[in-house]
């Protein structure tokens, strides 16, 4: 599924994928997402907690909209962190 179906511009995604490969950055957000498993990948209040700390280690300033997508988004995955497939799915969508 794609991203763009949830409402989440391709510019957007850009702009954070150009903002990844600052090293300081990524290490920032490997450091938020480093134990985030599935169940908590599954629990909107976690989810909106993480969307807000990686928004604010971005800098990027996320409308309530915005927020509500990207929620949604990481909600319809049903991602497993600890499952390679579900991430090379994830890393395809964002390449």
């Amino acid at each position: 599924m794609s991203y763009q179906r949830y409402g989440i511009s391709p510019q957007f995604v850009e702009r954070v994928k150009l903002k990844m490969k600052n090293p300081a950055v990524k290490e920032k957000i490997r450091n938020l997402l480093g134990n985030v498993t599935k169940f908590d990948l599954q629990d909107r209040a976690k989810v909106r907690k993480l969307t807000r700390s990686s928004a604010a280690i971005l800098q990027e300033k996320l409308t309530e909209t915005q927020e509500e997508q990207i929620i949604n988004f990481v909600l319809a995955q049903k991602i497993d962190p600890n499952n390679t497939l579900h991430l090379i799915k994830l890393w395809g969508m964002f390449r």
